[in-house]
């Protein structure tokens, strides 16, 4: 995945004339969740450090790449991006490159022997770093490399520019304890690190008090948050105590792991109305074979007893999951053993991948690389089941009435249905005809679903109900949400204009 982040930057006031060029920055960023909101943190600190966000479609003085290490393919984007960068770096000396993120944590030194018109290379645990970085690269004329190995400070503490005006990520932690053997996270973003309960609840009152309605829960592993205070049963406690913040509407979290899912996580979603009906919970494999090479500390009929607890305690959650195939040695029967527990599991949603051999992971050492079209005649018979399963479960949907959050940009065919797009409680995207109603996103509306597609639902009669909401008015004024705090550091963008004085131009 890789979203842009561009959006229209300040206009100078009529009459003014700046003393120098505003520079202008963009983000690009690839992979998950955590990335995509590290990269509200670095707009949140290049603003604070005096640049403003490029316009749409036009070339930005400083490209940030924020980069996933995840997948095989990801380096391959990354590279293919910089080339394409190379000839404008060499016509425009004064525009600037800079890589963070997992990949570059990962290949450090390695980024500027591939692309060595890259000014500035920073890791996962510094991203604190990059205004600085970006003034003595060019300052200096010579790259920047710096990559922390540990965290150096909680990036929540960051100034973060936030892209809704409705919904946020709250990071709970960061780092992650597990030793899957297929991931290179824990050796890119280290050891879990959770932040205390009350540094949460106050971001996440900080955004309510700006207008947000729905905030989603971030960690690697977030129900093994406490180990770094040592309360067991902390995530139970922080799920209850966002219940009890007025405004907050729509409370979500990812991911959790099988292996540490525990019955008071459960009580506390089904008990607290503002958590969501909705699970992510990774399987990765159904094989018990599999898990226990993976370094899964979970079998298949625990996992499937997990999701029986929460369809009990829950009756109409939605379940969505992880599923990687081609996993080295996978033999058949492994393969099959997965489709049997989709099959039970009956999923909302499926996220499957092939299985990408990453260097530095045990996994990549292993012997019994599966053959790709092995993988792939597998990952295909994994994608019809699933897409069968998940049409079958969005049909049991119609005739459904459904509240929906409207959402910006989800729906990419809108202006051609003449529908707008929003999400259910439970996390299912649906299209809905908005009637000639002036909804906006960040509004409430309530409407049944009428027709069902395998990854979104439609709903084409009319709105029975429509809210308009602080979120609402912050979008439509384009008004996003500020968290975090400045660091002190000196602005380099242009400075104040001057006044305008008499006397000849020349």
């Amino acid at each position: 995945m890789i979203v842009v982040t561009s959006v229209l930057a300040s206009t100078v006031e009529a009459g003014a004339r700046p003393a120098a060029p505003v520079r202008t920055y963009q983000v690009r960023t690839y992979g998950c969740q955590m990335n995509v909101h590290d990269s509200e943190r670095l707009s949140g600190l290049l603003e604070a450090a005096g640049y403003v966000r490029a316009v749409e479609g036009t070339d930005a003085d400083i490209v940030v790449f924020n980069t996933c290490a995840v997948r095989e393919n990801a380096d391959n984007k990354l590279y293919g991006n910089l080339s394409h960068l190379a000839p404008r770096k060499n016509a425009e000396p004064d525009m600037q490159i800079a890589v963070g993120g997992c990949l570059a944590q990962k290949d450090r030194d390695a980024v500027l022997k591939k692309a060595p018109w890259v000014d500035v290379v920073f890791g996962t645990h510094n991203i604190g770093s990059l205004p600085v970085l970006l003034e003595r690269a060019r300052h200096q004329r010579v790259a920047q490399v710096e990559i922390a190995e540990a965290l150096q400070e909680f990036p929540s503490a960051l100034p973060a520019a936030r892209e809704s005006a409705y919904a946020a990520w709250v990071s709970i932690s960061v780092g992650c304890n597990n030793t899957c053997t297929f991931c290179i996270v824990p050796s890119l973003r280290g050891k879990e690190v959770d932040r205390r309960p009350g540094d949460v609840l106050a971001e996440v009152q900080t955004l309510v008090d700006q207008g947000v309605l729905e905030v989603t829960l971030l960690g690697q592993n977030v129900n093994a948050y406490g180990v770094s205070f040592g309360e067991r049963g902390a995530f139970a406690d922080l799920l209850r105590a966002c219940g009890n913040i007025d405004g907050l509407e729509r409370v979500r979290f990812t991911s959790p792991h099988p292996a540490e899912f525990t019955d008071d996580v459960i009580e506390a979603m089904a008990e607290t109305p503002n958590v969501c009906p909705t699970l992510h919970m990774p399987l990765q494999s159904g094989s018990d074979r599999v898990l226990k090479a993976m370094r899964r500390s979970y079998r298949a009929e625990r996992y499937l007893g997990i999701i029986d607890r929460v369809r009990a305690a829950i009756p109409h959650a939605a379940i969505t999951t992880d599923i990687i195939v081609g996993f080295p040695g996978e033999t058949e029967q492994d393969f099959q053993d997965t489709l049997d527990v989709v099959a039970r599991s009956r999923f909302a949603n499926a996220f499957t991948f092939q299985y990408s051999k990453r260097p530095g992971t045990p996994a990549a050492v292993l012997a019994d690389q599966l053959p790709k079209e092995v993988v792939s005649e597998r990952y295909q018979r994994l994608i019809d089941l699933q897409e069968q399963i998940s049409l079958q479960e969005n049909q049991a949907q119609v005739g459904t009435q459904v509240e929906l959050l409207v959402a910006a940009g989800e729906g990419r065919k809108d202006a051609a249905t003449a529908r707008m797009s929003g999400r259910a409680r439970d996390g299912r995207l649906v299209h809905f005809a908005a009637g000639g109603a002036e909804i906006r996103p960040g509004d409430i509306v309530t409407t049944t679903v009428t027709r069902a597609a395998p990854h979104f639902l439609v709903a084409d009669g009319v709105v029975s109900a429509h809210r308009r909401t602080r979120a609402g008015d912050a979008h439509a004024a384009g008004v996003r949400p500020v968290t975090g705090v400045g660091l002190g550091m000196p602005g380099v963008g242009a400075p104040p204009a001057a006044p305008v004085t008499g006397g000849c131009a020349l």
